[in-house]
């Protein structure tokens, strides 16, 4: 009896080279996705099966699916990870998990050289390849990269912003040689850069890249402040005509992805804030959405030493991220809940650490193209 059940538990090879295409695709859609991507190795039938209607209805962007495909992250980044692992934290289950840097795409640089994790955008990761002079474009799910060389040599850059695009991505960064302080922008559809005049000077203090919403980069410069757009398309600037609240010690801005812009500000006099506040920008009028309760401002404020330029802002999954370089920590708001809290530090992290923090919201898009 054992003996036949054993056998029961194996198909026939005749019955699986007779079904239809559409049903094995279906079925094929079921396995695990480490076994999925396996499968995809073995011939081009199963390559494109990433492509098949039941895979494409189960895990494309445009799915009907209430839930999401894969889980969303927080990433933190550290000097002194390059050669090991970057800390990824599940904000679905609220486990903390490992990002080998000596994976796959990754190996070839990660063992040489350092490599820095700049910027992220819909599924896809930025890194920085000092060595070749070039930038590492990404797709962890799938294995995909893309090796993309700076504009010129030497050529030292700042506010490097991963920018998605409806067929790829864009990068924005500003150069920063003593020379130059133009904008410059990567269009993956056709692979080239191209150059733009009239940079804001009064950036270069108060951000750490830029924020996307709706065709434009949004920045802030340093006091008195303001707040100045880039068009990615026509490549000029304007100065923002919206008034900002009043007594701000800083302004960090945010946004959903889905066209709503935030602004994350200190209240307070002469550089010291009493209290931190969170505003959204509906017409041309900043409206007030939450105050930070006072416990949580005075733990902020004391990390951050009230050097407001170590402070940034960024969104993930319905939460609004507020970090800091010289903390391990990370302050958020669930904006449907209206809630403040803390997610504590990483308990691999060493308490020598004080410095060097970076956090980035990574979700992983199996279709994001390099």
């Amino acid at each position: 009896m054992a003996a036949r059940a054993g056998k029961s538990q194996e198909m026939d090879p005749r019955i699986w080279s007779h079904l239809p295409v559409d049903l094995l695709e279906h079925v094929l859609s079921f396995l695990p996705l480490k076994s999925f991507f396996n499968l995809l190795c073995t011939c081009k039938r199963f390559k494109s099966l990433i492509y098949s209607p039941s895979f494409l209805a189960k895990y494309s962007p445009s799915s009907s699916s209430s839930s999401p495909a894969f889980s969303s992250f927080l990433l933190l980044s550290h000097p002194q990870f390059y050669r090991h692992r970057l800390p990824l934290y599940d904000s679905a289950i609220g486990n903390w998990r490992n990002l080998s840097l000596t994976c796959s795409i990754l190996l070839p640089y990660a063992a040489t050289t350092a490599i820095t994790l700049l910027s992220t955008a819909n599924g896809l990761l930025c890194f920085s390849l000092p060595n070749s002079s070039s930038f590492l474009v990404c797709n962890l799910l799938v294995g995909s990269s893309r090796v993309v060389q700076f504009p010129g040599y030497p050529f030292a850059f700042e506010m490097l912003t991963l920018v998605p695009a409806p067929n790829g991505y864009k990068i924005f960064m500003i150069a920063s040689g003593a020379s130059s302080n133009n904008a410059w922008v990567y269009d993956s559809g056709v692979h080239s850069w191209r150059e733009f005049q009239g940079f804001d000077p009064s950036l270069s203090d108060n951000c750490r890249q830029g924020v996307y919403c709706n065709g434009v980069l949004y920045f802030c410069t340093s006091e008195p402040f303001s707040i100045v757009c880039f068009d990615l398309e026509s490549g000029m600037w304007e100065r923002s005509v919206v008034e900002l609240p009043g007594e701000l010690t800083f302004v960090k801005l945010v946004t959903d992805g889905e066209g709503k812009l935030y602004l994350v500000g200190g209240i307070g006099r002469n550089g010291i804030s009493k209290s931190m506040k969170l505003w959204e920008l509906e017409g041309e009028n900043w409206v007030l959405v939450e105050s930070l309760p006072e416990f949580m401002c005075q733990k902020l404020v004391s990390v951050c030493y009230h050097n407001y330029e170590h402070v940034y802002c960024f969104w993930h999954q319905e939460t609004i991220c507020v970090c800091c370089y010289t903390w391990p920590e990370i302050l958020y708001y669930k904006v449907a809940r209206r809630t403040w809290h803390w997610l504590p530090k990483c308990p691999s992290l060493p308490d020598k650490w004080s410095c060097g923090f970076r956090w980035f919201s990574f979700v992983p898009e199996l279709y994001a193209q390099v």
